[in-house]
């Protein structure tokens, strides 16, 4: 299993790092944190975060995460990694400053573009 991003903010990812996990926006409300494969990151930011300012990507190593990770369709035919807990934050390996340009849409950082 390689690489998986996830997208949050900035003050999102300060606050877990000091809890020391990462519940992000779903867990308490869909029972998952919902996570992307490099190739489908941009797909992702595009639909649900065009325009926002303030994020971050994290570089998830699957291998270190401590919650079940599934990956399930999403309605799009495709499917994409759900860590079904706490996400720990030893298992984020790199956080990546993520911001749209001037017309609003994400293009993938160049520290992390290889992953693709």
């Amino acid at each position: 299993m390689g690489i998986i991003f996830h997208i949050t903010r900035r003050d999102s990812w300060e606050q877990a790092k000091r809890a020391g996990v990462y519940r992000g926006d779903t867990l308490d409300t869909e029972g998952f944190i919902h996570s992307s494969t490099p190739r489908q990151a941009i797909k992702v930011a595009n639909r649900f975060f065009r325009g926002q300012k303030g994020l971050v990507l994290l570089c998830i190593d699957p291998a270190k995460v401590r919650p079940e990770i599934r990956y399930e369709g999403a309605g799009d035919g495709d499917e994409y990694p759900h860590l079904y807990g706490p996400l720990n934050v030893d298992a984020v390996m790199k956080v990546v400053p993520f911001e749209p340009g001037e017309d609003g849409t994400f293009a993938l950082p160049k520290e992390v573009a290889d992953a693709v």
